[in-house]
Formats: structure tokens, sequence, C-alpha cells
């Protein structure tokens, strides 16, 4: 089972925290704009939120890392968790839409990253399976965060409902940070695959070694 991999399963806590950030926005947002009597801006808010998601996986693809993984990974969680910090305590639609931006522009490396590392901790024959655990945190992450923020919201205002992506993420990034040696491979960048043996050379070349 690729749950098997400790680095799976750190990721996929982590990814519950993305899931947190995609449900708790959609709540918040569609508070805040009610509170504001403006709800026509939800949609608009949670578009620019998404621009930045898409802007940053564009980018993402086309840029020739020079720094690691691991390195990417920690500092998008970690830029993640700083803005879904300040959320709560934005008082006018504006400057929301600003930090929303930056939010969405932290997420698409996360999980870029995130699903990169993959290839270089999982056999081939057990891939899709990993995959299928990262993106099954994100929806449970996002379904949670969708039930916690509209408690949230109901009950203390679109504030409090904010506070879901803010504790996600730090949930998240301390998961990181604490398990950051498990979350890419020490030494080669890419692991054997199962189905391929220890030593490929000729047998003539394995005997001359023995003898």
């Amino acid at each position: 089972s690729a749950l098997s991999i400790p680095g799976v399963r750190v990721r996929a806590v982590a990814f519950l925290g993305i899931g947190s950030v995609f449900g708790g926005m959609q709540v918040a947002l569609t508070a805040f704009t009610q509170e504001h009597g403006q709800p026509g801006l939800n949609g608009v808010l949670y578009g620019v939120f998404a621009a930045g998601n898409m802007l940053s996986g564009v980018a993402c693809g086309a840029i020739a890392w020079r720094v690691s993984p691991r390195r990417r990974l920690l500092t998008s969680y970690a830029a993640l968790a700083l803005v879904c910090s300040t959320l709560w305590a934005v008082p006018t639609p504006l400057p929301l839409g600003g930090l929303g931006l930056l939010a969405g522009l932290c997420v698409a490396p996360a999980l870029i990253t995130g699903y990169t590392l993959v290839e270089a901790l999982v056999p081939a024959t057990s891939r899709t399976e990993a995959f299928t655990w990262l993106t099954g945190a994100v929806a449970l992450g996002q379904a949670a965060a969708v039930t916690a923020g509209g408690r949230l919201a109901d009950g203390f205002g679109a504030s409090a409902a904010f506070t879901v992506p803010l504790i996600g993420t730090a949930l998240a990034l301390l998961t990181v940070v604490s398990l950051r040696g498990r979350i890419a491979p020490h030494g080669a960048t890419a692991i054997r695959d199962e189905h391929t043996a220890p030593d490929a050379r000729p047998e003539s070349l394995r005997t001359a070694d023995t003898s």
C-alpha cells in the first residue's frame, strides 16, 4: 500500500490543510459578503482566489526550479499559513480580495510540489493509489472545513469562519516542518521501480566480478 510509505502519510495530512482553505474560503467569503450587504461580491472574491491559484499553477509549470522540492513545499505551506492568519481581521472586501489572491498564489505550489514528490517516493505500481489518497485528503479537508466554517459563521460571524483555513494550514505547516525528513527521499532523486533487478548488468559481467 502507498500508505505504508511515511512520506505519503505526511503529505496526506498536510493536504487536509489545503482542503481546509478551499472549504473555509467558500463559507467564510459567503458570510463576509452577506454581512457587508454585498452578497453579489461572493463570486468575485472567490474568483480572485481561484485566479491566483491558476496563475501560480501556470508559473510552477513554466519555471525551471533550482530549489529542492522539499524546500518549495515548506516555503509554500509557510506562506499559505501566513496569509490565512490575516484573513479573519480584514474589515472590507477590497483588501480581502488582495489577500485572497495571495492565498490562491500559495495553494498551487503546495499542491503541485506534493504531487511531484510522489514520483520520488512511491513505486510505479502504487502511484495511482498515492495520488488517490492525496486527492481524497483534499476533499476530506474541504468537507470538514465547510461544516466547521458554516457553524462558526452562523454562531459568531464571518471572522470566526476565517479561522478554519488558519487552523488547517497551521496544522499542515506544523506537520511538514516536524516531519520534513520524510517528505522527500535522501540521496537519490527517484526510487528504483520494484520490477527492476538490483543489478541490471549482463550475467557475464556479474560473474566476472564474483570470480
